[in-house]
């Protein structure tokens, strides 16, 4: 298996609560092609109700068995990063636990009940390194459908039904 790591920047927007008893939202606005010489969490814009930060350089790994996912990826419409977020500390309140270019990690993601799983657009250059990585390594998997056993089931084998099991 083949691995790449490519780093990517990436804004976040915090928007104020829209009444007081409501807790801030954290969003992912844009990945950028490299990384800014920025600390993270720097503050780069505020507006009424939220901040725009830097929020740090974060890797996305690419494996060359996934390289049908990330080729269906570029084919959409609007390819899309997932970034994966989870509640953390006072300040910043969340940590990014990850961002993937395969859209079957992203969802996968979403299973454990406290992650928060955003998407953005992919930034031009990082979609150029990564078809660049399909043409590469991918290789096209014929499906095999397998074949059904021809036997009948075997009737004697059943299991009768729990109400007969009580008389």
């Amino acid at each position: 298996m083949v691995e790449r790591e490519i780093i990517v920047g990436l804004i976040m927007e915090r928007l104020d609560p829209s009444t007081k008893w409501g807790e801030p939202i954290w969003l992912p606005r844009q990945a950028l092609d490299g990384v800014p010489d920025t600390q993270p969490w720097t503050i780069l814009s505020k507006g009424a109700d939220r901040v725009s930060y830097f929020a740090g350089a974060f890797a996305v790994h690419l494996y060359s068995t996934e390289t049908a996912y990330y080729r269906d990826n570029l084919l959409a419409d609007r390819p899309r990063l997932w970034v994966v977020m989870r509640p953390d500390g006072p300040e910043p309140p969340v940590d990014i636990i990850a961002v993937t270019a395969d859209p079957t990690e992203g969802e996968g993601y979403t299973e454990t009940g406290t992650n928060v799983v955003e998407v953005i657009d992919i930034p031009p250059g990082l979609a150029a390194a990564i078809a660049e990585f399909v043409d590469a390594h991918h290789v096209e998997r014929v499906f095999e459908k397998r074949k059904r056993d021809k036997r009948p089931p075997q009737l004697g084998e059943r299991r009768r039904p729990i109400d007969e099991d009580r008389s």
